[in-house]
């Protein structure tokens, strides 16, 4: 597949990069980790190529509730390291998946890593004296056809699929292709050096956030031709950011259907989400209902968000900055304990604001950028996602 070069929105700003301040804000790393992670097959340079991968599956799919004794457990005549299932309906033996597998152990209450190392002999007398005594009596198969009979999923009878390829359509209803046929796209990158987002990098393998696995499907895209100017930095430079949303599925039961949106300054090469302000989630548990939340619930917010105005959020940060809560070294110490920072964790803050604003922390802006700046000096993603959830909380307490 050729890379893919991001065409510029008609009335787009392209003046090239934009300053941006990432020493304010929190980082996001969920997008690295994905970036990093992911091998090149799957890796998609669009939306079309990825909605074509996932939905061809899904073509190739079929689902449908079976009772756990009537399904059979035999090793490959083959392969006799491997197994296969004999399920009800089927003419010819379903090979499980490595994930579909550890499915059937979690189902029954065998241990996954313990059966995989048995000859698969073994590992079948086991497999199948857990599903003929497993009390659930029933699961819901999802079997796919690739020239290989396999079994993708197996969950239980009320499981509720969402298909990766309707969060995708959903995505692709907003987006387009995201490469920059619409202002939605794969985004740009920082230049640390000059400390600019370039939001024109040509789509390729390396850069993409568009991902899918055999479980999966992830993708981030940002509207970074389009800067939001909230404020000004202390040397008058505006303070810009821009809209961005991440969103994931997996229809094998992995994972949950989720959409994070926010309001970023920049995303470097490894992916990571700088600067980031206004953070919100929602994700729906693939449960009975679960596709009529997705229709009624997640896809519309998207879409609001996608499409609505940015002046909330700017007033929003004005706002914060306005807000004075503190002008006395004693009141900011109090502030902070208050909302249950230590005292070390608080003399941190305030010497961070500080050293970055020149002056001590006022605004709840102020202090929501000190406890931005703690956060990312954190080492454990644990307590750097509590700081970042508090900072949250104080900013939305005026947005």
């Amino acid at each position: 597949m050729t890379p893919v070069v991001p065409q510029q929105p008609q009335g787009a700003q392209t003046s090239g990069a934009f300053k941006v301040d990432i020493s304010r804000g929190a980082r996001i790393g969920r997008v690295s980790s994905e970036w990093f992670s992911r091998p090149e097959d799957e890796r998609y340079l669009s939306l079309s190529s990825l909605y074509e991968a996932v939905r061809g599956r899904a073509d190739r799919a079929s689902s449908r509730i079976v009772e756990t004794r009537a399904i059979g457990v035999e090793a490959d005549r083959d392969s006799p390291e491997r197994l296969q299932l004999v399920v009800p309906g089927r003419p010819d033996p379903v090979a499980p998946t490595h994930w579909s597998f550890g499915q059937l152990c979690s189902l029954v209450g065998a241990p996954a890593g313990y059966l995989r190392a048995l000859p698969a002999t073994l590992a079948g007398i086991n497999m199948q004296h857990g599903l003929i005594a497993h009390r659930g009596e029933q699961i819901k198969t999802l079997e796919t056809d690739s020239g290989r009979l396999e079994l993708r999923a197996a969950t239980g009878p009320d499981y509720g699929r969402i298909w990766d390829h309707e969060l995708v359509e959903a995505v692709m209803k907003i987006a387009g292709d995201g490469v920059g046929d619409t202002r939605w796209k794969v985004p740009g990158l920082l230049d640390w050096s000059a400390m600019t987002h370039n939001p024109f990098v040509d789509v390729t393998k390396d850069t993409t956030t568009l991902y899918a696995s055999d479980r999966d499907v992830f993708l981030f895209l940002v509207d970074d031709t389009h800067p939001i100017e909230a404020g000004r930095l202390p040397n008058g430079d505006p303070d810009l950011y821009f809209r961005g949303f991440y969103c994931w599925n997996s229809e094998v039961g992995s994972k949950t259907l989720g959409i994070a949106t926010f309001y970023l300054r920049a995303v470097c090469m490894n992916r990571n989400i700088w600067g980031a302000e206004g953070f919100e989630e929602i994700s729906i548990r693939h449960s009975k209902w679960a596709g009529r939340r997705f229709v009624h619930q997640a896809a519309p917010a998207l879409e609001q968000f996608a499409n609505a105005s940015t002046k909330p959020f700017v007033n929003g940060v004005a706002a914060a900055r306005a807000a004075i809560v503190a002008r006395k070294d004693e009141d900011r110490e109090t502030f902070l304990r208050k909302r249950g920072f230590s005292k070390p964790d608080t003399a941190k803050i305030i010497a961070t604001v500080l050293d970055e604003e020149g002056r001590p922390p006022e605004s709840i802006f102020d202090f929501v950028q000190g406890i931005s700046a703690l956060a990312r000096a954190k080492p454990h993603q644990d307590a750097r996602l509590e700081l970042e959830a508090k900072a949250g909380r104080l900013l939305t307490s005026v947005l």
